[in-house]
C-alpha cells in the first residue's frame, strides 16, 4: 500500500524516472541454475524457493544461500511448466508441458503421486494452470478446462494384511526359484517364497523413483527385466538388487507400458512398448558388458503402418506371431520373422454414447493368445482374446481373414476388464475387473465354429480385491492363481477362488496343506466393502438372466411347501371326540390362512435388492387414521398432604381395569 503525502511528492519530483537505480550487491540474490528457469514459486511461510526449467528437473532453494539448492526432484519426463506450493499440506504441485501432474512431499521431497495426462483426461497443448487451495484442485486449462480434484486416502485400518505400502502395479511368478516378485508405485520391488507366503527381500529406487509400470522375466529365471515411467528398462539380478543393464533409446523418453521376453530362431530379444507408440526390440548379449543398451532399428511397417496412438499392451505367441493394441482401440498383429503387419482389427465402438464422444475410451489394455488354436493355424476358430470399451471381451479369428467372432461383457455394471489370462490348454479363461472380481468361463468349445451370439459358459466367480487388479497370473504345476491389486495386495488363490493367503501376512501357508490356508477366512477388506455383499448385481451373475423363471419357480415351491410345513407344526395324535376334531381342523385353517396372507407379501417382493424407478406402489403410501382424543380421569389430590412430597405421591385411577393376559398357546382361541 502506498501512503500518498507532502514528502512522497517531493521525493516523486526529485527523482529522474529516466535513471535506473542500480541495485546494491547486498541486496540481491542470484541463482545460476542449468539451461535456465521456466517457471518459479516462493513460500514465504516456509521459506523455500522453487524453480523449474527446460532440464525437467524441479530445484529447492533456500533464498539466502544461492549457490547450490537444498534439494532437486527428478521424475518429470518433459519441460516443467507449473509449480505451486501449499504450505497448509506440506505438499508441491507441478506439471510439465506433456501434462503430467505430479505432487511432492515438501519436507522428504519424495513424489507421492502421478497423474497422466491419459487418466485425467487432459488433451491439447498446456496453457496455463492455477491451484486452488480451499477444494485442494488444480485447474488445468488446455483445448478444455480439466479440475483435478485431490482426494487423500484414508489410513489403512491395522489389522488389515498389506503386501506394499503403495498400490501394485505388476506382479510375476519366476518358476525356476519358486519366487513371486510384486512391483509398487514408489518404485519399490518385494521377493516372495510362493510356498510359504514370507518376504525375502526388497529393493527400491529402481527406476529413479519414476515408477515401475510392467515386469517379465528371461528364459532363464534368473534375471528380471522392469519397465518404467521414466523410459527405460532393467535388468536385475533381483536376488541381490543389482542392475546389470539400462536399456533405453535416444529419442524423447516417454512411459514403457509393457514388455515381453521373446526368443526369435535362437536369439533372444526383450520388447517394449508404450507411448512412443513404436516396438522397440533390444537384443539380449548377457556377455555384453556395457551397462547401456540401444534398441534395434525398427521395422519398416512399424514406422509406416504402425500404431498412431499409445501402445498399451504386448502379447506373443511363438513362433512367430506378436500382437500390440493401443489407446484408439486398434490391435495389429505381426510377423516378428520379417516385421510386416499380418493384420489390423479395430475394436467395435458398439457402447452408448461411444459414437458422440461419451462413456468410456476405447482403449485395449488386455491382449491374450489361444495358442492351442493359433498353432493350428484354423482359420474358423478364435484365436485372440482382448478386452474393449464397456467392460466388454472380444474373441477373434486371425487366419482366414481376420474378424470378429465373439463379444460379450462379463460384468453386470460394465466394469472395465483390467487382466485376463487362459489355461495352458484353453480350457479355462479367468478375466479380473476394475472392482476386484474374477469371472472363470468355460471356453473350451467356444468360438471354433465361427461366430457366437451367446457369452461363454460362467463357471465361478468372487471377489479377489477391493480395487482394480493389475496382475493375473496362473502357475499351472501348482492349480493356483496369482493376483495383484491397486489395494496394495498381492494374493494367491486355488482355481476354485479358495484363499491361500495374502503376501504379508504374519502366519506362512503351506500351498501342499489346505488346512493352513486362510479359507474361509477371506480377507478382512473384501468382506467389510459393500460390493461383496451377496446382493450386489455383479455376484449374481448369470442368476439375473433367469430372474423372473426362478422367482416364480421359487413361489410355487414356497407355496406347495407352506401346507407341508403347518402339518408338521400341528401334528397332533388324533382325538377320539369328532367334535374337538372340527376345532382343532377350523384352526389349523385359520392358522393356515394367516400363514399363507403374512407370506405372500414376501413372496411378491422382488429379490432383486436395487429398487427400479416407478411410481410409488401400496407400500409406499402412507395412511392417515383419526385417534379420539380421551383424556384420563384421575383422582383430585388430597390438599392435607401439602407438607408431603407431591413427587412420591402415586396417583391411581378412578377405575383399575385387570386385562386378561393374552395367551401365546395358538390353540386357546379355538
Amino acid at each position: 500500500m502506498i501512503h500518498v503525502g507532502k514528502d512522497v511528492k517531493i521525493r516523486e519530483g526529485s527523482a529522474s524516472p529516466a535513471v535506473p537505480q542500480k541495485r546494491a550487491e547486498w541486496d540481491q540474490m542470484v541463482f545460476h541454475i542449468y539451461k535456465g528457469v521456466k517457471v518459479f514459486s516462493f513460500c514465504k511461510r516456509k521459506n523455500v524457493l522453487l524453480t523449474g526449467g527446460m532440464d525437467r528437473i524441479i530445484r529447492v532453494w533456500n533464498p539466502y544461500m544461492p549457490r547450490k539448492p537444498t534439494g532437486m526432484l527428478r521424475s518429470h519426463t518433459a519441460p516443467v511448466s507449473y509449480i505451486h506450493i501449499s504450505s497448509e499440506d506440506n505438499k508441491i504441485f507441478s506439471m510439465s508441458i506433456d501434462n503430467t501432474v505430479k505432487i511432492w512431499d515438501l519436507e522428504t521431497h519424495s513424489c507421492l503421486f502421478t497423474a497422466s495426462s491419459k487418466a485425467s483426461g487432459i488433451k491439447g497443448e498446456f496453457a496455463t494452470c492455477l491451484y486452488l487451495p480451499g477444494p485442494q484442485a488444480l485447474c488445468v486449462a488446455t483445448d478444455s478446462v480439466a479440475l483435478l480434484q485431490l482426494r487423500l486416502r484414508s489410513a489403512p485400518e491395522p489389522q488389515l494384511v498389506l503386501s506394499h505400502q503403495e498400490p501394485v502395479v505388476c506382479c510375476g511368478y519366476n518358476p525356476t526359484f519358486r519366487h513371486v516378485v510384486s512391483c509398487s508405485e514408489a518404485s519399490v520391488v518385494k521377493v516372495w517364497d510362493l510356498d510359504t507366503g514370507r518376504h525375502l527381500s526388497e529393493f527400491i529406487g529402481d527406476h529413479d523413483n519414476a515408477g515401475i509400470t510392467c515386469l517379465t522375466f528371461d528364459s532363464s529365471g534368473r534375471r528380471l527385466v522392469t519397465g518404467g515411467r521414466d523410459g527405460c528398462l532393467k535388468i536385475w539380478s533381483y536376488n541381490n538388487g543389482h542392475c546389470l543393464h539400462t536399456l533405453r533409446h535416444d529419442e524423447k523418453q516417454s512411459e514403457v507400458c509393457d514388455c515381453t521376453y521373446l526368443e526369435i530362431n535362437q536369439k533372444k530379444y526383450v520388447i517394449a512398448v508404450g507411448w512412443d507408440r513404436r516396438i522397440n526390440m533390444y537384443f539380449d548379449a548377457p556377455h555384453d558388458f556395457h551397462h547401456f543398451w540401444k534398441p534395434q532399428p525398427p521395422w519398416q511397417d512399424d514406422l509406416n503402418h504402425g500404431h498412431k496412438e499409445d501402445i498399451l499392451c504386448v502379447a506373443q505367441c511363438p513362433p512367430f506371431l506378436l500382437a500390440t493394441s493401443s489407446y484408439d482401440g486398434e490391435i495389429i498383429i505381426w510377423n516378428v520373422i520379417s516385421g510386416h503387419v499380418y493384420c489390423k482389427l479395430d475394436t467395435p465402438s458398439h457402447v452408448d454414447g461411444l459414437d458422440h464422444g461419451e462413456g468410456p475410451d476405447q482403449s485395449v489394455s488386455c491382449l491374450t493368445f489361444l495358442k492351442t488354436r493359433a498353432a493350428k493355424l484354423d482359420s474358423v476358430a478364435a484365436s485372440l482374446m482382448a478386452n474393449g470399451p464397456g467392460g466388454s471381451v472380444t474373441f477373434w479369428k486371425l487366419f482366414g481373414g481376420a474378424g470378429l467372432v465373439a463379444d460379450f461383457t462379463p460384468s453386470i455394471e460394465k466394469t472395465q476388464v483390467s487382466c485376463m489370462v487362459v489355461t495352458a490348454g484353453d480350457a479355462l479363461a479367468y478375466l479380473a475387473d476394475q472392482q476386484g472380481f474374477v469371472h472363470v468361463y468355460d471356453i473350451k468349445d467356444y468360438g471354433l465354429q465361427g461366430p457366437e451370439l451367446q457369452p461363454p459358459k460362467n463357471v465361478n466367480f468372487w471377489r479377489a480385491h477391493v480395487n482394480t487388479v493389475t496382475s493375473l497370473e496362473l502357475i499351472e504345476e501348482e492349480n493356483i492363481l496369482l493376483s495383484s491389486s491397486l489395494d496394495h495386495t498381492v494374493c494367491l488363490w486355488s482355481r476354485n477362488g479358495t484363499c491361500i493367503g495374502t503376501f504379508g501376512q504374519n502366519s506362512p501357508w503351506d500351498i501342499f496343506t489346505p488346512t493352513s490356508w486362510s479359507h474361509p477366512r477371506s480377507p478382512d477388506e473384501i468382506l467389510k466393502d459393500s460390493q461383496s455383499m451377496t446382493a450386489h448385481p455383479v455376484l449374481e451373475g448369470d442368476a439375473l438372466a433367469g430372474h423372473k423363471e426362478g422367482q416364480e419357480e421359487q413361489n410355487n415351491m414356497m407355496e406347495e411347501k407352506v401346507p407341508d410345513e403347518v402339518e408338521k407344526i400341528y401334528n397332533l395324535p388324533p382325538p377320539e371326540d369328532s367334535k374337538v376334531e372340527d376345532e382343532v381342523q377350523e384352526c389349523m385353517n385359520k392358522q393356515s390362512s394367516l400363514f399363507h396372507s403374512r407370506l405372500q407379501p414376501a413372496l411378491n417382493r422382488p429379490c432383486n435388492r436395487v429398487p427400479e424407478p416407478r411410481w410409488p406402489s401400496i407400500y409406499q403410501r402412507l395412511r392417515c387414521h383419526e385417534i379420539a382424543c380421551v383424556s384420563v380421569l384421575g383422582e383430585k389430590p388430597d390438599l392435607s398432604i401439602i407438607g408431603l412430597d407431591l413427587f412420591d405421591v402415586n396417583f391411581r385411577p378412578q377405575e383399575e381395569v385387570e386385562l386378561p393376559r393374552r395367551s401365546t398357546d395358538p390353540l386357546s382361541e379355538c
